[in-house]
């Protein structure tokens, strides 16, 4: 719709319109990442704030938006003079979308024009748009990683760098950057968090009246625009004026050293890495207190700034939830706060502790306000603050359990009223590692990753290749090869070289592709001893922190009892895959062919969504199988569907004790996959120890290891390496399954 939603008419909300209007008031603050369910209001909030901004005066016909106060001495389109004129528009508000390529958002060179006519042509980009407006990013999470670090480079250095073919262009790129995304669909890094100034929680309301006003005003707002934002004008121009006087008053805005030392206590008190927090908190109070209508900051913008600028930056790992705990943030705001000054210049006369004549107003900031937009700075309740702490529930007591192959071990420690068979209660995972780097063979064309090899914009150069559409990356050499056999032809006699469109070379490059990763773990009572089955989870644990690195996606099908089923359908949500592991009962049959079938079926599914996404099967099992007539037998045509589909696969053996079958390394060669054992898992294992525990097995003879059928980058690993298991321990295993 041309006319946008009014921001004023915006429902609740109260920490996101406060957090845009801060960046509104100070775009130093450094943007705004707000993170929430769908249909929260996200997109429309940022839409409709463009409309708040004041008109931009530009120098007329330059492309990068230039200031005639103060134009840039560096822009491309300069140097600009008094004779150049100028203009105004409205502040833009440019979006990026999440399959832009790299030159659509840099800018990029006219080769054909640089080589045809020798014109040295920059078409500029979305940064160069975003000048001095606002630059949105929707699903900021699920943009490619290099885009990200280009566009925070960008908006933290303020200009943008395109050093490209034996060209170099710089240009001012200054912006209000605000990210939009759901955290079901993946999380940023950590470092990447860092760079987003605040960030804002955002949920639908639960107050059955608040839902009621919002489908009101928006019914009324897609039934006549234009009558609805007729009706939100008064107070949508009595805003403007507030921003407008709000930017007046910043500069006169004392920042003093009490307070400073509020904020740098603040930082150290939760740990944040680097200066970047102290910063942000600093220009975010000064935001507040213009923003207010004051020149001193108070405790209370403090506070405030700290519940914006702080949540995101707190988080150690990627399943760390971002919050904040308030009582120790008024804990240490109190003991840092301007009394501390006050009493010691007071000291020489004796006080009552007791009997404060004149107390401090809430230090806390924990007053009555609105928060909203016509609110006083700071008096906002976050949304999001306090840290989440969600225990796992306890499975309920079964009312029988059956009989079960899982105590081939004799552990039976973790069951809830005894008996291997019945189901256990959910084990903490043991402390993750730095795992091994597992890979699927051959070269893909994903999407942009870490983990497998593929072909990509991005990357070293291999080869060169005719350009299909626009040429974007020129392979000189090749297209001085393909023109050169035709300069007589052409008709060239002297020095130079005719080069026409026939001739140009696309470089190919070799990048890294993200994969889906399908974990299949075995849940059943064969693996429910509780020392194990925490190394398992901790494994797993250890392979989803690799994969959130690698930005692939993940899915999770176990199996236990009867059947299999699919605890997380594929997502880039790993942190949410991890909160499933954590809470996954254990206990029952092994119904391994089960689980291989679900996993067959998850892979289908996803083959058809995306087929340029390759799938590692990573299986996590001790191999048993029970229940029913031939449950091995079951098992192992099952892998062969997979074998069969050329899925790429990896077995995490998890047999322990002194006597062990082997029966992971047979299923993996079903799969015609790689099994490993949970010690080999670590990035730091030593392969020499691992081959000379096989040799010591074999009488000091090394077992012949298998070859492996896929590049995993692990040694390979069969039946063989259990060579120690007797015949006859097999077949009364096999038996007892």
């Amino acid at each position: 719709m041309s006319t946008p939603y009014p921001f004023t008419a915006v429902v609740g909300q109260d920490d996101l319109r406060l957090a845009l209007l801060l960046n509104a008031v100070s775009p130093r603050v450094g943007g705004v990442l707000v993170r929430g369910e769908k249909g929260t209001a996200k997109s429309t909030a940022v839409r409709a704030l463009a409309a708040l901004l004041p008109p931009v005066e530009t120098v007329a016909a330059c492309r990068f938006s230039c200031d005639p106060a103060g134009p840039d001495p560096l822009c491309p389109d300069g140097p600009h003079g008094a004779a150049d004129g100028a203009g105004a528009r409205p502040a833009r508000m440019v979006e990026l979308p999440v399959g832009a390529s790299e030159d659509r958002l840099v800018g990029a060179l006219d080769i054909e024009r640089a080589l045809a006519e020798g014109v040295k042509a920059f078409e500029p980009g979305l940064l160069a748009d975003a000048h001095r407006g606002i630059l949105y990013v929707d699903e900021v999470n699920l943009l490619h990683d290099h885009l990200v670090d280009v566009l925070l480079d960008a908006a933290a250095m303020g200009a943008s760098h395109v050093e490209r073919e034996g060209v170099s262009v710089r240009h001012a790129a200054r912006f209000l950057l605000v990210g939009t995304m759901n955290p079901e669909e993946g999380e940023l890094r950590p470092q990447l968090l860092d760079r987003f100034g605040l960030t804002v929680e955002v949920a639908a309301s639960r107050e059955p009246d608040q839902r009621v006003e919002v489908v009101r005003r928006r019914i009324a707002y897609e039934d006549d625009p234009a009558a609805f934002a007729e009706r939100w004008a008064g107070a949508e121009e009595e805003l403007r004026g507030r921003i407008t006087a709000a930017r007046e008053l910043l500069p006169r805005v004392v920042l003093g050293d009490a307070v400073l030392r509020q904020i740098a206590a603040t930082c150290a008190a939760f740990e944040v890495d680097g200066m970047r927090a102290d910063i942000v908190m600093a220009r975010t109070a000064t935001a507040l207190a213009a923003w207010a209508g004051r020149t001193d900051v108070l405790p209370e913008d403090v506070r405030q700034a700290a519940l914006l600028a702080l949540p995101h930056r707190r988080r150690r790992n990627p399943f760390d939830a971002p919050g904040l705990d308030e009582e120790k943030l008024d804990r240490t705001l109190d003991e840092f706060g301007p009394q501390e000054s006050e009493e010691s210049q007071d000291s020489q006369e004796p006080q009552e502790p007791q009997d404060d004549p004149d107390p401090d107003p809430d230090p806390d900031g924990d007053g009555p306000g609105d928060g909203g937009p016509g609110g006083g700075g700071g008096g906002v309740p976050p949304q999001g603050g306090p840290e989440q702490r969600q225990e796992a529930p306890e499975p309920e007591r079964p009312a029988g359990g059956g009989a079960d192959g899982g105590g081939a071990d004799g552990e039976e420690s973790g069951a809830v009223a005894g008996g291997g068979g019945r189901e256990q209660r959910p084990v903490a995972a043991a402390e993750p590692f730095r795992a091994r780097t597992l890979s699927v063979p051959g070269i893909g064309e994903g999407a942009a990753g870490r983990r497998s090899r593929s072909r990509s914009e991005h990357g070293r150069t291999t080869g060169s290749r005719r350009p299909r559409g626009a040429l974007t990356r020129l392979h000189l050499a090749a297209t001085v090869r393909a023109a050169a056999p035709h300069q007589r032809a052409r008709g060239r006699g002297g020095p130079g070289l005719v080069v026409r469109r026939d001739d140009l070379r696309q470089a190919a490059r070799e990048g890294r592709e993200s994969n889906l990763v399908l974990f299949v773990v075995d849940a059943s009572g064969s693996m429910a001893a509780r020392r194990r089955m925490s190394a398992v989870k901790g494994a797993v644990l250890s392979l989803l922190l690799d994969a959130y690195q690698r930005r692939d996606k993940v899915g999770l099908v176990t199996f236990r009892g009867r059947e299999a089923e699919v605890a997380l359908p594929p997502t880039s949500s790993v942190d949410a895959a991890a909160a499933r592991l954590e809470r996954l009962p254990t206990g029952g049959r092994t119904p391994l062919a089960a689980g291989l079938l679900k996993a067959h079926d998850v892979l289908r599914v996803e083959r058809m969504r995306d087929p340029s996404r390759r799938a590692l099967l990573v299986v996590v099992t001790d191999g048993r199988a029970t229940g029913g007539p031939d449950p091995l037998g079951l098992a192992a045509r099952a892998a062969r569907l997979h074998a069969a589909e050329g899925t790429a696969a990896i077995v995490v053996d998890c047999e322990s004790g002194p006597v062990r079958l082997g029966l992971a390394g047979e299923l993996a060669t079903e799969l015609r996959g790689t099994a490993v054992t949970l010690d080999e898992l670590r990035a730091d294992a030593i392969t020499g120890l691992v081959h000379g525990a096989r040799a010591a097995s074999t009488g000091g003879r090394a077992a012949p290891a298998a070859r492996p059928h896929r590049d995993t980058g692990l040694p390979g690993r069969t039946a063989s390496a259990s060579a120690s298991a007797s015949t006859s321990a097999d077949r009364a295993e096999r038996r007892v399954a």
